[in-house]
């Protein structure tokens, strides 16, 4: 059976879903898009997108963690920018999550996202 991973160091849903599933066989996570929620004042942080992607990322760590695993299990992530002019301020903070073989990628621009954030990232990690 899939098993949700739930953890308070990292933002509550906001909606009908899980923060992480590990899937049935147990070798991959598939973490929910997270946006820059502070997970202890539940408050946006950041105003750039740069300074959104860290708290991000940081959500989608501690996800990882609760999970037994760690930025280099991430096999894809997905980012949605509400303006793709933030993509090289973005890319900047997100290479220093990974010290080598970043997670294949796909980055979009949206209209809108939850609560008016710049940026929300999806990833999914393969366990080993």
């Amino acid at each position: 059976m899939k098993q949700a991973i739930r953890t308070d160091k990292a933002p509550g849903a906001i909606g009908p879903y899980s923060q992480a599933i590990k899937a049935p066989s147990g070798t991959l996570i598939f973490c929910s898009g997270q946006i820059p929620i502070n997970p202890a004042t539940k408050e946006i942080t950041g105003k750039t997108a740069a300074e959104q992607c860290r708290q991000v990322m940081d959500n989608i760590g501690e996800l990882l963690i609760a999970a037994g695993a760690t930025y280099s299990n991430i096999v894809k992530t997905t980012i949605f920018l509400t303006d793709m002019n933030d993509f090289e301020s973005v890319n900047s903070v997100y290479a220093t999550y990974f010290d080598s073989e970043p997670p294949a990628r796909s980055t979009v621009q949206v209209s809108r996202l939850p609560r008016d954030v710049k940026i929300e990232i999806e990833a999914t990690a393969l366990l080993s």
